[in-house]
C-alpha cells in the first residue's frame, strides 16, 4: 500500500487509517500488486485485453493454417497445426492432434440425408 498510495499499513494499527478506508484501498489495488498476485496467481498479469489478443492471434494462426492447407498440392505432406499462445495459469498441452481428414459420404448417404 505504501508503494501505490503512500499510506503505511501500520497507520491502521495506529488509528490514523479507518477500517473502511483500508478496505477501499485494498479492493482497488492494481493488478501487479502482491495482493492481486497472491489471490489470482499468474492470471493477475493478464487483463481481458491480453486474453482477447491471444485469442485473436490463435484464430489468425488457425486461419493461415487453413488457407495454406487448402491451397497446397494434394500430394504434399500435411502442415503442422499451429500452437496456441500460452496463457498464464494453463498447463501446455502435450500434443495437439492434427485434424483428421473428413470422410466423404457416398451418394446413397447424401440422398438419404436430403430425403429426410
Amino acid at each position: 500500500m505504501l508503494r501505490y498510495y503512500g499510506t503505511d499499513l501500520l497507520d491502521w494499527h495506529r488509528g490514523r487509517l479507518s477500517s473502511r478506508r483500508l478496505a477501499v484501498l485494498v479492493q482497488h489495488l492494481p493488478r501487479d500488486s502482491a495482493v492481486a498476485r497472491e489471490l489470482h496467481g499468474e492470471s493477475a498479469d493478464w487483463s481481458v485485453t491480453e486474453y482477447l489478443l491471444a485469442h485473436v492471434a490463435d484464430q489468425l494462426a488457425e486461419a493461415n493454417w487453413m488457407f495454406a492447407t487448402v491451397n497446397r498440392d494434394e500430394d504434399a505432406d500435411p502442415l503442422e497445426y499451429p500452437e496456441p499462445v500460452a496463457r498464464p495459469g494453463e498447463t501446455p498441452a502435450v500434443a495437439t492432434p492434427t485434424p483428421s481428414r473428413t470422410v466423404v459420404p457416398n451418394p446413397s448417404e447424401i440422398a438419404q440425408f436430403f430425403s429426410e
